[in-house]
């Protein structure tokens, strides 16, 4: 019977009973199924095609000798095993991905589950999404507030501690030797230093020189997402370094740093700001071609 007629058909997956047995007693049909089993080793094999016949039969030309023949069915394996595997990694790899915000700048983020991320200036966001719906894992540093999908477990990992939540929604701040955490609806698990603690809505947990500590909170939803900074019981000198970032401007101040200061200022307004800030404590302000600001004592 005609041997490239059988190898077509073998090809195929067309034989025949009688035909296999012929087929079988080919010298080289091991070498042909071991070929063909190689190239399908890899996740990457729905990309592959097996060689026709005449492809095929000119890696195992007979004509050439014995060592020759070999060197091609080797050379021919060894292809097929790199395509494969470079396929398989291509297919498998993790795809990161990230955000990063600039100074004064935020960002909405939208995850693979619907989740919303609003993530705050100088904050950076990074996770999976390759396996998102197994494994809703983000990183984050900086601060960022959370509208969660309910769904599987879902994590924020930062340099200080992890935060669990079901469905929820959450401000995480993690920043500097600050670790803050402000539970607004639903449930927050936080954990440090093997520490789990447990904050229902309206909560809040604060880490400060590795201790944690919980309080009450009245708001709705962080000042930050209504473009507002809020202190309470601050020095000055910190308000106007807040306000400088902010603003993009310079202060000069001849006054007393240590001033505290209890209030808000608004992002988006430099006369209102001002204001805000320097007539609770009996201060003026003046404004020097737009990029620099000089704050005295009413009376100076």
């Amino acid at each position: 019977m005609d041997k490239e007629y059988i190898i077509k058909k073998w090809l195929q997956n067309d034989l025949s009973p009688s035909e296999k047995v012929t087929f079988d007693s080919f010298d080289d049909a091991e070498l042909y199924e071991e070929i063909i089993q190689e190239a399908q080793r890899f996740k990457g094999d729905t990309h592959a095609k097996v060689d026709s016949f005449e492809v095929l039969d000119k890696k195992l030309d007979s004509k050439k000798s014995t060592s020759i023949h070999w060197i091609k069915i080797v050379s021919s394996i060894a292809a097929i095993l790199v395509v494969g595997f470079a396929l398989f990694t291509l297919i498998n790899k993790d795809q990161i991905i990230s955000f990063k915000t600039d100074l004064a700048q935020n960002e909405n983020i939208t995850l693979p589950d619907n989740s919303i991320v609003s993530l705050n200036e100088l904050s950076e966001l990074e996770y999976i999404s390759t396996d998102w719906n197994e494994n809703r894992s983000l990183d984050l540093r900086g601060e960022a507030f959370f509208d969660v999908e309910k769904g599987k477990q879902f994590e924020v990992h930062t340099d200080f501690g992890k935060v669990t939540v079901l469905g929820t929604e959450f401000n995480v701040l993690s920043r500097d030797s600050i670790f803050k955490v402000s539970c607004y609806e639903g449930l927050v698990q936080v954990t440090y230093n093997n520490t789990d603690v447990k904050l229902p809505a309206g909560t809040e947990f604060t880490l400060t020189s590795g201790k944690g500590s919980k309080s009450s909170i009245v708001i709705a939803e962080p000042y930050w997402l209504k473009n507002m900074s809020v202190f309470e019981n601050a020095t000055l000198e910190n308000v106007l370094l807040e306000f400088e970032k902010r603003y993009s401007i310079k202060v000069n101040y001849q006054i007393d740093k240590t001033l505290n200061f209890t209030g808000a200022f608004e992002h988006n307004n430099l006369e209102n700001a001002l204001k805000s800030i320097t007539q609770p404590l009996n201060l003026t302000y003046s404004i020097q071609n737009n990029n620099e600001v000089i704050i005295r004592h009413v009376q100076d």
